[in-house]
């Protein structure tokens, strides 16, 4: 099991460009253990990077130059780690390919053929599509094997975190409420503002009489929550409209509010929780600490291990 790595890092492939196969033989520019790196890898590396800078500012020569440096580096490291992937075995079962793309496949929430469709866009085909995911996946499994399993943190050192950030760890004041909404657009009609308003009066009515909430606000409101019996979960404090925060902020768990008129129309709110702002315990912070520390220290142990691997590699660039 490879904790500690999101499936966004897998997302990649789907975004970055794929080049046209190239139609020239190219050169080689490096070579790392006796293995080539080509002019037309460190080209296809410099594509992608540059495909995420502004275009409103072209780089000068010094700049191309840095840039291409910069893309052999990245060259280099990727075949080091490469070479360690072979050298140590490492390997990544089939399944645990077709599992990784299903989860890219929910996360961007597309289908098999959206995937292919985008995938050929890119020029590249579904078999090429699984062979960059199941390096990639290799690639992760070697680092959690030499780095991240090696990684300890301190229960001292998880508390002078939590002591030395105190403002990460707040709870902001919030609201668990439920809507019932009436839209009232700003150039309606006198008559069709007194139709809207009784409409809501009568709403109010049978909800402060013991209806059901959740059940008028699925056959009345005209929020996309009404499905969800006006569900609008918790609210944080200063991201509400004024009108509506001034109300719920005197009101007690349970209540149901009187009319409140905003620009946008008319709601009726349903208090179901307050929660004071605190906080929050080192207990209850403690997993999300060590999540942050741990992070920090296998980057740090990475590019150790990575400077290392270059130091011990017999590298040539030509």
């Amino acid at each position: 099991m490879m904790k500690h790595f999101p499936v966004i890092l897998l997302l990649v492939v789907l975004t970055c460009p794929f080049p046209a196969r190239a139609e020239l033989v190219s050169s080689i520019a490096a070579l790392v253990n006796d293995e080539p790196i080509t002019t037309f890898d460190i080209d296809r590396e410099k594509e992608g990077v540059e495909k995420g800078l502004d275009p409103s500012k072209p780089l000068d020569a010094a700049g191309k130059e840095q840039l291409r440096q910069a893309a052999l580096e990245s060259l280099i490291g990727k075949k080091l780690i490469q070479q360690k992937v072979k050298e140590l075995d490492v390997k990544v079962s089939d399944e645990e390919v077709r599992q990784a793309i299903e989860d890219v496949k929910r996360t961007n929430n597309i289908t098999q053929e959206r995937l292919q469709e985008a995938l050929a866009a890119r020029g590249i085909s579904y078999d090429e599509y699984k062979a960059q995911i199941r390096e990639q996946l290799e690639r992760l499994r070697l680092i959690s094997l030499e780095v991240r399993s090696k990684i300890q943190i301190s229960e001292k050192e998880a508390r002078d975190y939590y002591a030395a950030n105190p403002d990460a760890f707040q709870i902001d004041e919030s609201f668990h409420v439920r809507q019932i909404f009436f839209k009232l657009d700003s150039q309606a009609s006198e008559a069709e503002r007194k139709r809207v308003a009784a409409t809501a009066e009568k709403v109010l009515a049978e909800a402060r009489g013991g209806a059901d909430f959740a059940t008028l606000a699925r056959k009345y409101s005209q929020d996309s929550s009404a499905g969800e019996g006006g569900d609008l979960g918790f609210l944080k404090k200063g991201d509400i409209l004024p009108e509506i925060e001034a109300t719920l902020t005197g009101m007690k768990n349970g209540d149901i509010s009187a009319l409140i008129r905003t620009p946008v129309g008319i709601h009726i709110m349903k208090l179901e929780e307050h929660r004071q702002g605190k906080r929050q315990t080192f207990e209850s912070a403690k997993p999300d600490i060590e999540d942050i520390l741990y992070k920090k220290k296998s980057e740090e142990r990475f590019n150790q291990w990575l400077a290392d691997l270059r130091k011990n590699a017999s590298i040539e660039i030509r």
